[in-house]
């Protein structure tokens, strides 16, 4: 991987990671098309880089997760990720393969497309207006749904926020859930991913220049989060999800084209 290519990467997950519209398939398709998606370092950064965008959601929500004495807060984000690591731990080779299918992320992102169309009208009725209003039951929820992002395409942002709504949260309650919920998922998955390749293919970990491109990945990836973060939340009290729905309709319409053609 060159830095150019690092700094694309890095800038599709800054943009991606927060809107409904699936930065694990953006990044598989663009390194798809610069044809380094087969690299295992490609595969690494594309999941270690993530973590550089949910420290924009501390950074930008630090009176959240600051003082730590909000045992409660915790406590909700942390019965909220169980699903998604025990399903995640079951099912990891499973996922790993699907991370390779260009086919699947389009998919996901047309028929997630549709969803969003029609999301705002289906989920009309929040009463749910503060995260301390969000219980238990309804963290654990949020985070089942958050598990259909293990399909690529899917969005863990989509999922989640459609969860929060569908338990009534508020459009931009829902949203500022979904960010929370990232930071202990994508943390654990990170990790994960970094221990795993550290016992496979230590090589990697150990490379300067592999290292040099991880920390330039997550810094970009971080000042970018922080912007696509603060237009999101504003656009969604606003507007809704419909443009967004239409853009993934669009861009699934246009990789499967893609795929059909032997360019994917």
């Amino acid at each position: 991987m060159t830095t150019f290519e690092a700094i694309v990467l890095a800038i599709v997950e800054g943009i991606t990671e927060f809107l409904p519209i699936s930065s694990t398939g953006h990044m598989i398709i663009t390194s798809s098309l610069m044809h380094i998606a087969e690299d295992d370092f490609t595969k690494l950064f594309e999941i270690a880089i993530q973590l550089g965008a949910i420290l924009s959601v501390v950074v930008l929500y630090w009176k959240k997760f600051f003082p730590l004495n909000r045992w409660n807060f915790y406590l909700k984000l942390i019965i909220a990720v169980i699903p998604a690591l025990v399903l995640g731990a079951l099912f990891n080779d499973k996922i790993d393969a699907l991370l390779e299918s260009p086919t699947t992320v389009a998919v996901s992102l047309l028929v997630g497309g549709i969803v969003l169309l029609f999301i705002d009208k289906v989920f009309n009725k929040p009463a749910v207006e503060k995260d301390e209003q969000i219980t238990y039951g309804k963290g654990f929820v949020i985070g089942i749904w958050q598990c259909l992002a293990m399909i690529p395409g899917v969005s863990r942002s989509a999922a989640s926020i459609i969860g929060g709504m569908q338990q009534k949260l508020t459009r931009s309650l829902a949203a500022e859930f979904s960010f929370f919920l990232a930071v202990p998922t994508m943390a654990a998955a990170t990790g994960y991913k970094l221990l795993k390749t550290f016992k496979t293919h230590p090589e990697i970990l150990k490379d300067k220049h592999n290292l040099m491109l991880l920390g330039v990945g997550n810094v970009i990836a971080f000042v970018v989060a922080l912007l696509a973060i603060k237009f999101f939340i504003g656009y969604v009290q606003k507007y809704g999800f419909k443009l967004f729905g239409w853009y993934r309709i669009i861009v699934g319409a246009v990789l499967l084209i893609l795929i059909a053609k032997g360019y994917l």
